[in-house]
This record gives C-alpha cells, sequence and structure tokens, in this order.
C-alpha cells in the first residue's frame, strides 16, 4: 500500500507550497482537493491553465494523485441544490482526469438542510435512497467518460451508513466505475469497540473486492463518532491492515483527520503497522 495524506492537511499560500509540505514528511502520495488551489472544494468551474498548472507541480514534487475529493451533499434535502451540485461534479471528474486523478470520492449524503456531517431520521427512507440513486446515475456516465471511478464512502450520518448498505448500493447500480473508499474508523465507534474484529471482517468481507482508496484515521473509544489522528484512539491498526490485504487492496492509503503537527507522528505509526503487515503476510514465492 502507498502511504499518502489529504493535501488539504497543509494549510499554505500556494500550491506550491503545499505540495512541499507534503514531501517534507516523507510522503508521496495525496488525496487533492481544489481549495488547495485556491477554489471551493466542489468549484463552479476549473479551467485548464490550473490543470496544467497543477500536473506540472505534481511532477515537480514527484507527486502521485490518486483521488480528488468531490464532497457535497447528494440527497440534500434542496432539489435546486443538488441539481447544482452535480453539475459541478461532472466538472470536477473532467478536471480529475486531467490531473492524473483514478478516483474522485463522494459522500452519499444526509437529510440534514444546513450540516452535511449531522444525521436525519430521513436517511434511512425510500425517497432518499432514491434520491442517492439518481444522483450517482447522472454522474456514472461522466465517470465512465473519463475513465474516473467514483468512490463512496459509508460514514455515520450519510444516507450509505453501513457496509451492507453500500454492498446494496454496488449491487443495485452495477457500474465497473462505482466503487468503495473503506475507512475502517467510520464503521467502528465507541459503541463497536469490544466487537470491532467481526465488525471489520464483515465489512470488509462485503466491500473488499471494491475497495479502490483507503482513509486512515482513529476513533475514541469514549466518545461515538469523534474521529481522531492515527494511532490516538482504539482502532485496531494491524487487523484494519490485515484485513486490507487480505482483500487483495494495495492501492492508496490516505491519512485524514488530523493536524498539520501531528502528520509525523501518525506517519511513523501507520507505516509501523504497514511495515509488520507486509513482513506477517504469507510468502508468495
Amino acid at each position: 500500500m502507498r502511504l499518502g495524506i489529504f493535501a488539504k492537511t497543509f494549510t499554505r499560500p500556494s500550491l506550491e507550497q503545499t505540495f512541499a509540505a507534503v514531501k517534507s514528511c516523507g510522503l508521496d502520495c495525496i488525496q487533492f482537493n481544489f481549495s488547495c488551489a485556491g477554489l471551493p472544494a466542489l468549484p463552479d468551474a476549473v479551467d485548464t491553465a490550473l490543470t496544467d498548472r497543477i500536473r506540472h507541480e505534481l511532477s515537480r514534487c514527484s507527486l502521485s494523485n490518486p483521488a480528488v475529493s468531490g464532497t457535497c451533499n447528494l440527497i440534500h434535502p434542496n432539489p435546486e441544490k443538488r441539481s447544482k451540485d452535480l453539475a459541478r461534479l461532472k466538472g470536477l471528474i473532467r478536471a480529475a482526469k486531467s490531473i492524473s486523478a483514478q478516483v474522485v470520492t463522494l459522500c452519499t449524503g444526509t437529510r440534514d438542510p444546513s450540516d452535511m456531517w449531522r444525521p436525519h431520521a430521513a436517511n434511512h427512507s425510500p425517497e432518499a435512497w432514491n434520491d442517492l440513486v439518481a444522483a450517482l446515475e447522472q454522474l456514472l456516465p461522466m465517470a465512465e467518460q473519463c475513465s474516473i471511478c467514483l468512490g463512496v464512502e459509508p460514514e455515520p450520518a450519510n444516507v450509505i451508513d453501513s457496509a451492507a448498505k453500500a454492498r446494496k448500493l454496488l449491487d443495485e447500480l452495477k457500474s465497473p466505475w462505482l466503487k468503495i473508499v473503506f475507512d475502517a474508523a467510520n464503521l467502528v465507534d465507541a459503541r463497536h469497540i469490544e466487537t470491532q474484529e467481526k465488525l471489520l471482517h464483515q465489512a470488509v468481507d462485503l466491500l473488499g473486492k471494491d475497495i479502490v482508496l483507503a482513509h486512515a484515521k482513529d476513533v475514541m473509544a469514549e466518545e461515538p463518532f469523534h474521529s481522531v489522528a492515527p494511532g490516538k484512539g482504539a482502532l485496531n491498526y494491524p487487523l484494519y491492515l490485515e484485513l486490507l490485504k487480505e482483500a487483495g487492496f494495495d492501492g492508496p492509503l490516505i491519512l485524514h483527520g488530523l493536524t498539520e503537527a501531528e502528520v509525523p507522528v501518525s506517519v511513523a505509526f501507520v507505516r509501523s503497522h504497514l511495515k509488520a503487515a507486509d513482513a506477517s503476510a504469507p510468502n508468495q514465492t
């Protein structure tokens, strides 16, 4: 697995300085966010001069950019807002291709009108599910045209809040361009710490073959859904990485949910467990 980080972890006045900060931490892989280039995370438009500059800087810094954040509320209760965001996402998918990304990451959304990270009872309604499916059906033709995977991430406050629902979504849409962003910390919270081994085994069994990107953060044992930097919580990292390897995942593992000051310790923590996982893997020769 390649260890990387959310580029927006580093707040810098320029794209060049942001990429330099990533490299200074000994990393060569990022998940890009257009906020790093002075635009909204979901911009109205991205011109070719900017994508040329991003691509040049990535090359100059020897950074790979497997994923771009396309975070928005795909089931926002306001249909007009959903429509505008879908139009922006189509443009972002095109821009992602031009900066050599393979994945655009998506948040499946909530019915909460003001906070896309807040749960809502209507998230579990057939109408919310149908709106999500309809949104993805609009995006998938552009994804196929650009050879970009859309990565949906099971998250606690969203319509897709479990591995089982993610599996149902993949099976319903049956698109090779719809894949999974897997973050164990989204599936394990304070209520599940003691049973996380069973829960993570089940989740990887359901989704393993469709994981295209993995995220690395951690979760507190005392507070439900409170994430912390990798190594500061109660997530079983040896198990998490072992399960990813057993599922055949060998792609980017992207750090997030941490401050810049926490990066060195978290990088060392995750690298040590990646090294241990490699050492314990069965010899293939």
